[in-house]
């Protein structure tokens, strides 16, 4: 069959993506539907056709899935952060451990390997310690919200039921300051205009609040009204400009001015405390954080006396984590502002048992081994979403710690770097953990153990 363009199709749903997409064929040609569910018969538009694959707007449910529910948002199908709000949360989490159970097999070329049930929210809504708000203008004037799928087009959101519920009286504050003063949004195009982003940072379990104004430009017209009418709200505890003056999509930029409190809030994953500041990275859902770090301590089975590497440790949050667990934790971080917050957030809590070190790990650990005579009996890894680099992984291969434990946020590369380390390593076990509900992103925590040399 040939297929053409913007013509209508039948297709049956097989199968769906972490994107929150139903996949399905027409003859043997594979057609990616937004809002479309696994099981569901479905009438659809083939809006975009490639060598190989299509995409395809939904039309009609011909057969509904009994998964499907109807979603609890009125911008979903426009907005961009939540692709399963159409999903009723138990085939959400059903969802998730097949999208890494699939990876792993697909990707990682593993046959035999069981995944466990993804550990789910009791409640999987206003979740969300960090918001980020686009700034914009629309017709109907001022806009603060989300992007659209694949673009720049700012979906208007005064509520967001994933978010903590605070930020829309932010919203309604900064733009009445921003009409009353006449305060443009940044505009990208034409690189003109003042505020670029509002984000906000709230202390799950500390309630403080940080509002951070992102700007284009030295300084803020009129800040002291802002700072006075957003201290109006309960538990604001600081409020920061960050100066971003580049032509860029990067929201953040690297200078930070304080307008009110001290620059930062604390908040607690399980017994730990934390600083964050507006740069600082700190996981968005900590009540799951605790369950995801917890999964990864007892997957170790720590007796007391092991020495522990931290690679990709961040601001020292699985470090400080596992510190009371073992004799010695060294993280290890390339950038090095994050290692100053490690080192402020180990004095924190009274960890002296830890050591940061700023550097890439695939070098830091050889140098450990070689100029120290240090060896780490465990191995955690947390990379961002592209995974480890590859020079790591040679290294494990080559230098060999009996334990690895890999927490993951992409199951993509996951699978890539656990085929890469299959040669030398057994995988125990998996364990999802939903960390981002009512979207398809997934963490994963694994645990390696080094293969015992077969002796001849």
């Amino acid at each position: 069959m040939k297929l053409i363009k913007n013509e209508n199709y039948i297709v049956e749903i097989a199968d769906m993506n972490e994107n929150g997409e139903g996949i399905g064929k027409i003859d043997d040609f594979i057609v990616f539907v937004s809002g479309a569910l696994s099981g569901e018969r479905v009438l659809i538009k083939l809006i975009k056709i490639k060598k190989s694959f299509g995409y395809g707007k939904l039309l009609e449910i011909i057969k509904k899935s009994e998964n499907r529910v109807e979603p609890d948002c009125n911008v979903f199908k426009r907005c961009g952060g939540c692709t399963l709000r159409h999903m009723s949360y138990l085939a959400q989490l059903k969802l998730k451990t097949k999208i890494v159970k699939d990876a792993i097999e697909r990707i990682g070329g593993f046959s035999d390997i069981q995944v466990l049930d993804t550990i789910g929210m009791d409640n999987p809504y206003n979740y969300r310690n960090k918001a980020q708000f686009p700034v914009g203008i629309s017709k109907d004037g001022i806009s603060f919200g989300f992007y659209a799928p694949r673009s720049h087009s700012i979906v208007d959101v005064s509520n967001c039921a994933i978010q903590n519920n605070v930020n829309e009286k932010i919203i309604s504050i900064i733009k009445e300051f921003m009409i009353k003063y006449n305060i443009r949004p940044y505009d990208e195009k034409s690189h003109r205009g003042v505020i670029r982003h509002i984000v906000t940072r709230i202390g799950v379990f500390t309630k403080e609040i940080m509002v951070c104004v992102v700007i284009k430009g030295k300084k803020l017209p009129n800040a002291d009204y802002l700072v006075k009418k957003l201290c109006q709200l309960s538990n604001i505890s600081t409020i920061v400009l960050n100066h971003n003056n580049e032509k860029t999509n990067v929201i953040l930029g690297d200078k930070i001015s304080i307008l009110y409190g001290k620059g930062f809030i604390k908040d607690y994953i399980g017994e730990l405390k934390f600083e964050i500041s507006p740069l600082s990275f700190f996981q968005i859902n900590p009540i799951q954080t605790k369950i995801l770090y917890q999964t990864a301590l007892d997957f170790a089975e720590f007796k007391g006396d092991e020495t522990v590497i931290d690679a990709y440790c961040g601001i020292g949050t699985i470090s400080l984590f596992i510190a009371k667990k073992v004799k010695t934790v060294i993280g290890v971080e390339v950038i090095s502002a994050a290692v100053d917050d490690a080192v402020r957030n180990a004095e924190i809590n009274g960890i002296s048992n830890v050591r940061f070190i700023t550097g890439k790990a695939e070098e830091v650990i050889p140098d450990l081994y070689q100029n120290e005579g240090v060896f780490a009996d465990a191995l955690f890894l947390d990379p961002p979403r592209k995974g480890c680099d590859v020079r790591l992984i040679n290294m494990i291969r080559e230098v060999l710690p009996p334990k690895i434990v890999y927490v993951s946020c992409n199951p993509s590369t996951l699978a890539r770097d656990l085929k890469m380390l299959g040669e030398c390593y057994e995988i125990d076990k998996v364990q999802p953990v939903d960390m981002f509900c009512m979207t398809g992103h997934v963490e994963t925590v694994v645990l390696l153990t080094r293969r015992k040399i077969q002796q001849n």
